[in-house]
């Protein structure tokens, strides 16, 4: 086997583990910022229902309106 074959193959063998490592650091302590909207609503979270009418409502237009964003 040539040198240049086996620094492709350590090469290669190195992009692996960085990438593996990488993709288990997101999957195992996610950071802060992927756990959660802008608005500070944890992602896949259940619509609420309107007390008035009964119909579900978004959780993240409910926080926007709080912090008056959606406001018109």
């Amino acid at each position: 086997m040539g040198l240049a074959k086996l620094q492709m193959l350590a090469f290669s063998g190195f992009a692996a583990v960085v990438a593996l490592a990488g993709l288990a650091y997101i999957f195992i302590d996610a950071p802060p910022y992927l756990r959660a909207t802008r608005e500070g609503v944890p992602y896949f979270t259940p619509p609420v229902a309107n007390p008035l009418n009964g119909k579900p409502l978004d959780l993240n237009m409910l926080a926007r309106h709080y912090e008056g964003k959606d406001a018109k």
